[in-house]
C-alpha cells in the first residue's frame, strides 16, 4: 500500500504540493489526472524517493520513504517499476541491454542465461516481436520506445508500476495500444500501479480509481463513475473540457 499524508513541497517560490493526501491500494490502479504543470510527476517523483517533501510523511508497505537510508530505499526501489514520461532509453545501448537495467536483483543481472530468459519474456509482454532486443531506440517508433521502457520497468518483477505520462506524445491508436498494454500488465502480473496522465478518457479505460490533483491540491478521489456523478466545479470543468460527452464512460 502507498500512503501519501500532509505532503507539502515547494520549489523557491512556487507551492508545488499543498498538504496532498493520497493513497493506493493493493492490487488497484490509480490514475493521477490533473493539467500539465501542476505537480502530477513531483508526486510520483516523491513515491520512489526522488524527491523528498518539505513536510509530510511518503509510506511505502509500511516503510517511511522520507527516513530510509540508501541501503533501505535501494531495496524498496527494487520492488517498484518507474516508466519515464519519455521512454528514457540510451541511446548507445539497444533493447536487450536497456530492458536488463531493469533486472535489479545483482546475480540475476549477471547471469546471461537469466538475462536472455526474462528479457525475451518481457518484451512478448509488450507485445513487441523477439528480433526487437537487437534494436536500438533510434531504430524504434515512439510506440515502440514506449513499450520498451514498460518492458524495463517490469523486468524486475515489481510489485508496483509507476507510469509518468505513458501516453504523452502518442497518437490515439497508439495512445489505446500502450492503455490497453497497461491494463493487460495489471491483471496478468497482479501488481499495484499508479498513472500519471492528463488523458482522462484513458484513465477511464485503465483505472480503479481516480485522482484529480489541482493548484497542488487533490481536490477529488474517487471511482469513475463517481467522478462523473461530481458536481465540483473543477471537477466538471477538468471532465468537460476533455470529453465531448462526460456520461460516455457511464
Amino acid at each position: 500500500m502507498i500512503e501519501l499524508s500532509g505532503l507539502h513541497k515547494r520549489f523557491g517560490k512556487q507551492v508545488v504540493l499543498n498538504q496532498v493526501d493520497f493513497e493506493v491500494r493493493e492490487g488497484e490502479t490509480v490514475a493521477l489526472l490533473g493539467p500539465s504543470g501542476t505537480g502530477k510527476s513531483v508526486l510520483l517523483k516523491h513515491i520512489i524517493g526522488l524527491i523528498k517533501p518539505d513536510r509530510g510523511t511518503v509510506i511505502v508497505d509500511g516503510k517511511n520513504v522520507t527516513t530510509l537510508k540508501r541501503k533501505e530505499l535501494s531495496e524498496l526501489r527494487s520492488g517498484i517499476g518507474y516508466v519515464f514520461q519519455n521512454g528514457a532509453l540510451f541511446d548507445s545501448m539497444n533493447v536487450f541491454e536497456n530492458v536488463r537495467l531493469g533486472i535489479t536483483d545483482e546475480a540475476k543481472c549477471s547471469n546471461s542465461d537469466f538475462c536472455r530468459e526474462r528479457i525475451t519474456e518481457c518484451i512478448r509482454l509488450v507485445n513487441l516481436p523477439p528480433e526487437t532486443i537487437e534494436k536500438y531506440p533510434a531504430q524504434l517508433s515512439g510506440g515502440m520506445r514506449k513499450r520498451v521502457g514498460i518492458a524495463r520497468a517490469i523486468a524486475g518483477a515489481p510489485k508496483y508500476l509507476l507510469y509518468d505520462e505513458p501516453t504523452s506524445g502518442l497518437d490515439p491508436v497508439n495512445a489505446d495500444i500502450i492503455d490497453n498494454l497497461v491494463q493487460r500488465l495489471d491483471n496478468e502480473l497482479g501488481v499495484t500501479s499508479v498513472m500519471v496522465t492528463h488523458d482522462v478518457r484513458g484513465a477511464f479505460r485503465v483505472a480503479d480509481r481516480l485522482a484529480l490533483l489541482s493548484e497542488g491540491m487533490i481536490v477529488m478521489q474517487g471511482t469513475p463513475q463517481e467522478f462523473l456523478a461530481s458536481s465540483n466545479p473543477k471537477v466538471r470543468e477538468f471532465l468537460e473540457r476533455d470529453f465531448d460527452n462526460p456520461s460516455f464512460a457511464a
